[in-house]
């Protein structure tokens, strides 16, 4: 039998006998010739069937095939620059249905919650396939970045004794005879590692947030991408990293892929330059305000509206799609974020928006055991109940930070898409637990 060929690979391969394997994408069932697109993985190629006048069994296997059937096909490769799709086909010898499909149930209604329902057909878009190799790329490049400049990966435990951040947003679970919590995220176990000597780790692994929202970017399970790091000087150091990182990355899904992300989405891919604007939450206040928007919320933290007319601002003038929020205040931030040396009301910590959405935060920890209990009562904790964590801090703890980063809210902003949802593999939310 003739080896199976990829779909991309057969532009440099030579005129003769091949064999494709995929989907029926689409049949022209013409009166002198068929035609059938056909694709697979990696791309799709037309293929060619003139009909006898004779008996011809072959045409009657094509007239019967139906959009999303698996087959196998054996024929005769011809490059020819006038084929559209491609500049060559697949004249066909033989036709065998792996596995016949029913008609689409996404044919007629492609609104997001029908697609969703049936994900797999939804993700047979060379759209979607595009998304998701631009993701494993995409996080290729940050593994390879971290390996190279020392990092260790971990895995940290998703069912926990007690909650990563705080009871808000957390999901009770029975566990034998008591009770555990899917962790919010990683923070308290990457932040073990430093004592632990590790010095710089990261994580990509899921996370799960109890948040009842409907909006295009909340989802209850989502994948957290995290690093920290020992021996830092401030936030500074984390910010370098973050974004050194996303260039990194950035580049390249730009290098493999922004060709057909043009085609495909008519996005181009832009690697930003570092580093990326910084402003103070204060100063990013005045710089609303100055344009007629004033952030609603008591806190002071930025709201959707206030993080996409800053971004506005920064593209404007700064020419940049990313920039640093930071120096938040204490009422805003978690009781183990570092506060100011000089002003207690402030923390070392940090927002990343990309593209007018918040899609990190980070910080630099507090490391100081009897600053961090008093911190943690200052928020109403009671240091008993952080027994554990502040174990840690009881045995020594380099100055350390890091940050929490949703990988699906990088990759939608990325691509210009409208929701999580087309970029989430299977997308969980307040009201979708299947497929």
């Amino acid at each position: 039998m003739t080896d199976r060929t990829l779909v991309q690979d057969l532009a440099a391969a030579s005129d003769g006998p091949v064999r494709v394997n995929g989907w029926v994408d689409t049949v022209r069932d013409q009166k002198k010739v068929q035609f059938v697109v056909l694709r697979d993985e990696t791309g799709a190629v037309q293929l060619v069937h003139p009909r006898s006048e004779d008996a011809d069994p072959l045409a009657d296997i094509v007239s019967g095939l139906t959009v999303g059937t698996f087959v196998s096909v054996t024929g005769e490769l011809k490059h020819d620059e006038r084929v559209k799709l491609g500049g060559l086909e697949v004249k066909v010898d033989a036709i065998e249905v792996t596995a016949p499909a029913l008609d689409s149930p996404i044919a007629e209604d492609s609104s997001i919650d029908k697609r969703l329902d049936w994900r797999f057909l939804d993700l047979r878009r060379p759209e979607q396939n595009l998304i998701f190799r631009v993701q494993t790329t995409f996080l290729h490049a940050l593994r390879t970045w971290w390996v190279e400049h020392g990092f260790i990966e971990i895995h940290t435990p998703k069912l926990m004794a007690s909650a990563s951040e705080s009871r808000a947003e957390l999901f009770e679970v029975e566990y034998f005879e008591t009770k555990a919590y899917l962790a919010q995220s990683p923070q308290f176990f990457k932040q073990m590692a430093q004592p632990a000597g590790f010095g710089k780790v990261f994580e990509v692994a899921p996370a799960f947030r109890a948040d009842p929202s409907f909006t295009s970017r909340h989802a209850t399970e989502f994948v957290s991408v995290d690093a920290e790091l020992s021996w830092i000087d401030s936030h500074e150091d984390v910010m370098a990293m973050h974004e050194q990182l996303l260039v990194a990355g950035l580049t390249a899904v730009r290098d493999k892929h922004g060709a057909e992300i043009e085609t495909l989405l008519g996005v181009e891919v832009t690697v930003p330059a570092a580093p990326f604007p910084r402003i103070p939450l204060a100063e990013a206040h005045r710089i609303l305000a100055s344009r007629g928007y004033t952030v609603p919320r008591a806190d002071g933290d930025l709201d959707p509206e206030g993080e996409r007319r800053l971004s506005e601002y920064v593209a404007e003038k700064f020419g940049h799609e990313f920039v640093f929020v930071t120096d938040y205040a204490t009422g805003i931030r978690p009781f183990y974020h570092m506060r100011h040396a000089d002003d207690p009301t402030l923390t070392n910590s940090y927002d990343l928006l990309f593209n007018g959405v918040e899609i990190s935060t980070g910080a630099q920890r507090e490391h100081r055991v009897e600053v961090l209990e008093a911190q943690a009562r200052d928020k109403g904790l009671e240091p008993d109940e952080l027994g554990f964590y502040l174990d840690f801090f009881r045995y020594g703890v380099p100055p350390h930070g890091g940050f929490g980063m949703g990988l699906s809210r990088v990759i939608m902003l990325l691509l210009h898409q409208a929701s999580i949802r087309e970029v989430t593999y299977l997308f969980r939310g307040p009201n979708r637990l299947t497929p």
